[in-house]
C-alpha cells in the first residue's frame, strides 16, 4: 500500500493505475471507518488530511487524462476535509526515487 509523494507525471503506467487504486482504497478505510489496513503507517500518514488526499487523487485524474484513459471513480469533495498538504513521508523523496529505479519501470525519476 503506497501513495508516492512524486508528481504523477513521473509514474510509469503500473505505478500511476496502482497508486490511483490504493488511493481509494486508503480513502474508503478513512471515510467509511473500515478496520482492515487502517492501522498500516501509509493510512495513518493520510488521517486527518482528506483534503490532501482528495487534491493527489485530482493529479492522478489529470495524468490518467493526459494518458487518455477514461477516469470513473471520482471522490465527494464534501468529506475532502482536514489539511491541504500532505507532510509526513513513509520514506523520504530520495529513498522513494531510490526504490523506483531499483524498479527499473518506466517511471521517471
Amino acid at each position: 500500500m503506497r501513495i508516492w509523494d512524486l508528481d504523477p507525471k513521473k509514474l510509469c503506467r503500473n505505478h500511476l493505475l496502482a497508486e490511483h487504486r490504493e488511493l481509494h482504497a486508503i480513502w474508503n478505510i478513512l471515510t467509511k471507518k473500515k478496520k482492515g489496513y487502517y492501522h498500516h503507517p501509509e493510512t495513518l500518514r493520510w488521517a486527518g488530511k482528506l483534503k490532501a488526499l482528495y487534491l493527489r487523487h485530482e493529479k492522478q485524474v489529470e495524468e490518467m487524462a493526459t494518458r487518455g484513459y477514461k477516469h470513473k471513480s471520482p471522490l465527494p469533495i464534501a468529506l475532502a476535509k482536514g489539511k491541504r498538504e500532505q507532510e509526513v513521508f513513509v520514506d523520504p523523496i530520495m529513498t522513494q526515487i531510490r526504490i523506483l529505479k531499483n524498479k527499473k519501470c518506466k517511471c521517471k525519476v
